[in-house]
């Protein structure tokens, strides 16, 4: 019973917080709720919303833009992070300097990083067209007016401002591996790339899994950086499913509808989640039984 008072105070603050809202959610979406029409019934409809959802044509691409970009950027964060960890495990003056610089991006509020790359991609004044483009304004480019260079913006902001939080992560797992594994593998004539095959990368796998998890969850969570740069444009060419859901429920008043999307979100997360923590548990776990 003490122990259970102990962890009341957070067990209620989670229910509160976490578990109540996910609950609601899902309630919602079992309604035919119009926030625009206060006065309209809002009838149960059971899984009317989610048979509609697997209909919409434009919350299927939102869907497979959403997977397409988790995908796309967690690769490169990680990929760059892993490069960024190395770089900053070495020892060489003004390292403090160097891994604090590396978090800058991170740092800074995703709007803020957001309209700072909109500003850079900007057709009239941004840096991007004047750096390919010097001053002739008769080449500059529309670069969000296109589908494949809006999308490829977004993941480019979500990538810079990113990769330093998988470096964090990974760099914690490098400084886990003795000096003495390298030395040795030096002795018995291992070159850079062997070691790095052979005893960095194996090693370093559940930092790697771990920065992935976070930052999947994170990435199918994104919503800021697609509502200041492009509001889902051009032609939902970088409509995700939480924009889009948010614009279901503000933008058209379709409340009932748009927590369904949330509900699939979710979910979504929830089931990858759990394959990334057994994928992680089976790594830490399963190899030293």
């Amino acid at each position: 019973m003490f122990a259970l008072s102990l962890i009341a105070p957070c067990f209620l603050f989670i229910l509160t917080f976490a578990f109540y809202p996910i609950a609601y959610s899902f309630f919602l979406s079992l309604h035919r709720i119009i926030i625009s029409l206060p006065g309209l019934e809002q009838p149960f409809i059971w899984f009317g919303n989610y048979k509609e959802l697997f209909h919409d044509k434009i919350a299927l691409q939102s869907l497979v833009n959403t997977f397409l970009f988790v995908f796309t950027t967690t690769f490169f964060e990680l990929l760059f992070g892993l490069a960024i960890a190395l770089a900053i495990n070495k020892h060489f003056r003004g390292r403090g300097i160097v891994r604090a610089a590396v978090l800058i991006p991170w740092a800074i509020p995703t709007v803020v990083a957001s309209q700072m790359w909109r500003f850079i991609f900007n057709d009239t004044y941004g840096l991007l067209n004047y750096a390919f483009f010097g001053s002739d304004t008769a080449l500059y480019q529309a670069w969000l007016a296109d589908p494949l260079f809006a999308f490829l913006a977004i993941v480019a902001a979500d990538v810079w401002k990113t990769s330093s939080f998988a470096a964090l992560i990974i760099l914690a797992g490098l400084q886990t591996i003795p000096d003495e594994l390298y030395d040795a593998a030096k002795i018995d004539g291992a070159t850079a790339w062997q070691r790095f095959v052979k005893i960095t990368l194996p090693l370093v796998k559940p930092a790697l899994l771990i920065a992935l998890l976070f930052r999947t969850m994170d990435a199918f969570r994104v919503f800021d950086l697609v509502f200041v740069m492009t509001q889902g444009g051009p032609a939902d060419s970088t409509n995700v499913l939480q924009f889009y859901g948010y614009k279901k429920i503000f933008a058209e008043g379709l409340m009932g509808y748009g927590s369904t999307i949330s509900v699939l979100v979710f979910f979504v997360t929830l089931l990858i989640s759990l394959l990334y923590l057994k994928m992680i548990g089976t790594r830490l776990f399963g190899e030293r039984s």
